[in-house]
This record gives structure tokens, sequence and C-alpha cells, in this order.
């Protein structure tokens, strides 16, 4: 769970956040009334070391409630909450089992507290400004599937981030139809979509410096966050 600090810390950086939610999906992007990111890059290097602290709540912004309904929606469906020293040992195997599983697919593993994030380049995922899954990624996105689903006892949020380059609007399109196409590759490989969320963030959360090519080429990813279900 996300503690009210760094909440608090996060809607102080953006203004005017809204929930869009999705009937079907539990979807959401975070715009303004135009649609554009609340978040604006003029302190790109500032922006480019906090942005991977602020990304982890990304998709929980609208505080306890969006978490405590999706846990709902989850217990609804059967899947149980975790507990206790519980947490962490379940987290230590489902990571284990990711980095055997996405070895050398160019997928990157991080560990941040409970949570589990799964980094996924474009240039591996996707083609240059498409949304569509490149085929030869499908293998990889199994090993992941297969794990979300041995793991059940957690939330799963899909994030896509894009770099610098182009339009607010253009930027948070295909950075939430990237996320889109993540989510339902591993809905149709069984994952249950009552865990899923998907977040399109467009520009707002570089990791790198925008201010160069291999900057950009890392901000531009998909994220999987890999959230316990807690009691």
């Amino acid at each position: 769970m996300i503690g009210p600090a760094i909440r608090n810390a996060t809607l102080a950086l953006m203004t005017a956040a809204a929930l869009s939610a999705c009937a079907t999906g539990g979807s959401y992007v975070q715009s303004d009334q135009y649609g554009n990111p609340t978040e604006q890059q003029s302190r790109t290097g500032r922006n480019a070391l906090i942005g991977t602290a602020i990304g982890v709540a990304a998709g929980l912004l609208t505080g306890d409630s969006a978490t405590e309904r999706r846990q709902h929606a989850m217990v609804g469906a059967g899947i149980g909450a975790l507990a206790g020293a519980g947490v962490g040992a379940y987290q230590n195997r489902q990571e284990a089992a990711l980095r055997q599983r996405t070895a050398n697919t160019g997928i990157d593993v991080q560990r941040q507290g409970d949570n589990i994030v799964l980094n996924l380049p474009d240039g591996i995922t996707f083609d240059f400004g498409k949304s569509a899954l490149k085929p030869q990624f499908y293998s990889a996105l199994n090993g992941v599937a297969s794990t979300l689903k041995e793991y059940d006892q957690t939330m799963i949020e899909v994030v896509g981030h894009t770099d610098s380059i182009g339009s607010d609007a253009v930027n948070n399109r295909l950075s939430k139809e990237r996320a889109d196409s993540v989510a339902s590759y591993l809905t149709a490989q069984g994952v249950q979509s009552v865990r899923m969320e998907t977040l399109g963030a467009g520009k707002a959360y570089p990791i790198a410096d925008n201010s160069t090519d291999a900057g950009r080429a890392k901000n531009r990813r998909v994220e999987i966050r890999v959230i316990p279900l807690t009691q």
C-alpha cells in the first residue's frame, strides 16, 4: 500500500489530476480537462531523478478508494489477500520466477519494496509510433503471464510512457494504447482482468534525460507494476 506521504507529494506535483474509469476494464487516464498531462516537463533534469519514485504511485493517485475498489473486486473474484511477513516472501518467490522467465528477453525486473516493476522498452515491444505488440515479443510476455497467473494475489498496473518529442495529445494516446495492448495480451493468456488497471502517462514521468537519444529511448517504455493484495 502507498503511504499518505508519497501520495500527497505526488498529488502536489500533479494539479487537477482526474480519474476516468473504464466500466469493463478498470482502466484510467490521468489528464486535465483538455486531455493533456497535468505535470509539464519544464524541469526535465530534476524530474528524471524523481520520475521512478513518483511512478510507483502513479496508478494509485486517487487514494485509498481506488485501491480499495480493486481489492474488493479481487476478493469478490475469490482472490485472497496476503498478510504480515508472508507478503515479502510471496513477492520474493514471484520476483525470482519473473527473473528466470524473462532472462535474455530485454525485460528489466526491479524490486521496489514489496512491489515488483517490469520495464518493457518500446524498442523490443513496439514499432516506432505504433501500439500493436511485435509478434517476436509474445514469448517474453508469455513468461510474464504465466508467472502472474501463478502468483495471483497481486494487483497489476500497466503504465505506458513516452519521451518528450511530440504533442501531449499524441503521447497521451500512444502511451495508453500501448498499455492497453500489453494488458489485453496478458488477459488473453489467462491473467484475470479484474486484477489489472492501465494508465497512459505520456511524457510525464521520465527516468532519463530527454535531451539525448539514449535518454529518450529509456523513457519510451511500458511498465508493469505488480502490487501485493494485502489485508
